[in-house]
């Protein structure tokens, strides 16, 4: 599958030109042979290269699946059973709620196959292989194309590659880009269409701690839900059915008892989202600067409304808790990583690489003409995008992901309202309305007209008062003349004619569809202004685009010329990645130091029953008082979540962690606050993942849940392993080898 030359692969190249550690680098798992495997096994990796990456064989990554649209899942048995995070499944667990049946309060529990729920919409995506296309693509490649005929020629390609590789098969492929555009992978993947709730804890559990311990250590969250993979008689993905039978799988994960021990080998692999370790010194300032704040600015607000109308309303709470904690997630996270940017002086690490590579180009006119303009390309990019940064992130965040009126109305009726402008055919235009008609029970079901008011009346003013003038849509000024400045009663009037806050006046327009009933309405109107507008906004921005495409492909490429004793690995994108490293602790601050781990004893100290984020259910506390842990405590101890120096990031929630045997430890479900500014810059002696300990998902679905039945279904191991009892120096030895690291 490799052509010709393996690319040398890690990513980040901060500052200091010594040796990246073991915990740095989100791999390309069919190239560990090569780049990373005898690191591995002194690590003390006990499995085989074949053991981990397979295409001819069973092997760990046939295990690890793709769930849903943004998260990492596990195969924990035969049967095609699932484990993910409660924050990846919460969603899910959200449609199928409501007053009558709250499953996010109370949690679900099927006791037999018959009692899981299906999720319209829901995959599980399994890797069948990678292969190296950069050959094939970059020989039909020259550098005095356009930016359009670059992008045109690659899409051309990547469309023939794919089609080839799902010719005649069951199979899904996608061609994506690597290293800013220098190298190509074909990602070949199996799609099953029948994923199934089996059992979620309550919030109280899979969210304990809430808003206030998110991204925090020390962490006691069981971050955990269960999913089962069904597929048809035969074996192949099929969409839900009756008929269909639980997946039997390639590869599933045995399950540890063994528990964690500091300075223990661990991996984990998953669906890291997105990364920017190759950013430069202008895009970290932009980022610190401009877009970081004004999206912490918007969903702070964002939050306020929701949270006023959720309080005031069970079912409101149920209807939108889903959304809630999607907005409220990054809104925190783009504070810590401003905050860690600043703290770390990660602009400033920048400009000292660029400083490196002006000088290194400069030794030789081939280097000046290579990469000569890399870098000027990216600060002119930088320079133009300052114009536009802001304008773009409040239609990001305030239009297309504010109210949702304005979404509604614009991603079901803009194409059609075209269509009847257009006078297009008949059966088409049926067609466009058949398929708004099968959305609106979804849609409406987690809808509250008064909330969605109130938001659009915020997010008007904010945008009114903080986007310059020159980028408002003309509608946005003469409201605020009409009303006098006051947007909530432009909104309360927007609302008041509207048809696209009630269901029964959307189906009444789509059983009699009029172009000029569509244009008129008064939300479809602004809509429609807000998005052409923003398309206007857009043009302006491709040229900083383009420019700092070209620029960061050279400065890339240049880069990993400039130092071939490095090991590059690429950004993220939500493709297959592993990571290992060790089970550490870490010290966050002068006197202050952390272990590696947490216990049932920290949830007890956390409770407060007038606190919604640190309730403690009744059953579990007593299960607490009685110790009754089964055979999934350690010497009487309840241990919940612990700590490992992977490298991860979002798109990596719900990765099994896997001890060095491949037998699955724990499900990582989120990263510490004082290194938040690592998607951007890793720092070694702070970064670290959290997981949640797989023998406290065991207790809880066993002990708490009284559903056995799923942990009898997976294969329980305990290698029966004597503690690790470390002396004073040794423990002392580990920790600073973690923090080096």
């Amino acid at each position: 599958m490799i052509k010709k030359i393996i690319p040398i692969i890690i990513a980040l190249f901060m500052a200091a030109p010594q040796a990246l550690k073991a915990d740095e680098g989100m791999w390309l798992p069919f190239l560990i042979e090569r780049l990373n495997y005898q690191d591995m096994k002194e690590q003390g990796l006990k499995l085989t290269p074949e053991e981990i990456y397979s295409v001819n064989n069973s092997s760990l990554k046939d295990a690890v699946i793709v769930f849903g649209g943004g998260c990492t899942g596990e195969v924990v048995s035969d049967q095609g059973l699932i484990l993910t995070n409660h924050h990846c499944g919460y969603s899910y667990i959200q449609k199928h709620s409501s007053v009558e049946h709250d499953y996010l309060t109370d949690g679900f529990w099927a006791m037999s196959k018959e009692e899981e729920l299906p999720n319209p919409g829901l995959t599980a995506k399994f890797l069948e292989r990678i292969e190296d296309v950069s050959d094939r693509i970059n020989k039909e490649l020259t550098d005095d194309m356009t930016y359009e005929e670059r992008n045109k020629k690659i899409r051309e390609i990547s469309k023939k590659i794919e089609e080839e590789a799902t010719a005649d098969t069951h199979f899904d492929a996608s061609v994506r880009s690597f290293f800013k555009g220098n190298e190509f992978y074909l990602f070949v993947y199996t799609t099953y269409k029948d994923v199934r709730l089996v059992g979620a804890p309550p919030s109280s559990i899979g969210n304990f701690g809430g808003d206030t311990d998110n991204w925090m250590w020390p962490r006691h969250t069981g971050d955990f839900s269960m999913f089962r993979v069904y597929t048809s008689p035969d074996g192949k993905p099929a969409a839900y059915s009756e008929e269909n039978i639980p997946m039997k799988p390639a590869h599933h994960f045995e399950v540890s008892l063994d528990g964690v021990k500091e300075g223990d080998f661990a991996m984990i692999m998953g669906y890291p989202g997105g990364t920017q370790r190759y950013l430069t010194s202008h895009g970290v300032k932009l980022a610190i600067n401009k877009k970081n704040p004004t999206i912490v600015n918007i969903r702070d607000k964002k939050l306020k409304v929701m949270k006023k109308a959720m309080d005031a309303s069970k079912k409101v709470k149920i209807q939108y808790a889903s959304k809630y904690a999607r907005t409220a997630n990054y809104w925190k996270y783009y504070q810590g990583q401003t905050k860690g940017l600043k703290r770390l002086k990660v602009a400033a690490k920048k400009e000292q690489i660029e400083d490196n590579f002006r000088d290194w180009v400069a030794q030789n006119k081939r280097r000046q003409k290579e990469y000569g303009e890399a870098l000027e390309l990216i600060e002119k990019g930088y320079k133009l995008k300052q114009n536009t940064v802001i304008a773009q992130t409040y239609y990001s965040e305030a239009v297309f992901r504010g109210a949702e009126i304005l979404g509604f109305a614009l991603s079901n009726f803009y194409r059609l309202h075209k269509m009847l402008e257009e006078e297009a055919e008949e059966e088409k235009i049926k067609e466009r309305v058949e398929g708004i008609k099968v959305r609106l029970d979804k849609y409406f079901k987690d809808y509250h007209a008064p909330l969605d008011q109130n938001m659009l009346g915020a997010m008007m003013e904010m945008f009114y008062h903080n986007v310059p003038k020159f980028q408002h849509p003309e509608i946005l000024d003469e409201y605020y003349k009409k009303y006098d400045g006051d947007f909530m009663e432009a909104a309360a009037d927007i609302f008041d004619k509207s048809v696209f806050d009630r269901k029964e006046e959307v189906l009444d327009l789509l059983d009699n569809p009029k172009e000029r009933k569509i244009r008129k309405d008064p939300a479809f109107e602004l809509a429609s202004a807000f998005y052409e507008t923003y398309r206007t906004i857009s043009k302006d921005a491709q040229q900083a685009g383009k420019m700092l495409d070209k620029g960061y492909r050279k400065f890339v490429a240049g880069l990993r010329e400039m130092n071939p004793e490095k090991k590059y690995y690429p950004d993220a994108n939500f493709t297959m990645r592993l990571t290992y490293g060790k089970v550490n602790g870490y010290e966050p601050a002068d006197a202050v130091q952390y272990e590696f781990y947490t216990t049932l004893d920290g949830v007890m100290e956390k409770e407060d029953p007038t606190d919604e984020e640190f309730i403690v259910p009744e059953k579990l506390a007593e299960l607490y008082e009685e110790k009754d842990y089964g055979k999934y405590g350690e010497n009487g101890v309840m241990h919940t979540c612990f700590l490992t120096n992977h490298d991860i990031t979002g798109g990596n929630s719900g990765s099994p962690v896997i001890d060095a045997r491949g037998r699955l430890i724990g499900i990582a479900f989120d990263g510490n606050w004082e290194a938040m500014s690592g998607d951007i810059a890793f720092e070694p002696k702070l970064q670290r993942t959290i997981s949640v300990d797989i023998r406290y998902v065991l207790f809880v679905i066993d002990k708490f849940a009284g559903a056995g039945h799923l942990v009898e279904e997976m294969d329980v191991v305990k290698t029966s392993r004597p503690a690790k009892k470390m002396d004073a120096d040794k423990a002392k030895e580990a920790k600073k080898q973690g923090s080096n690291s």
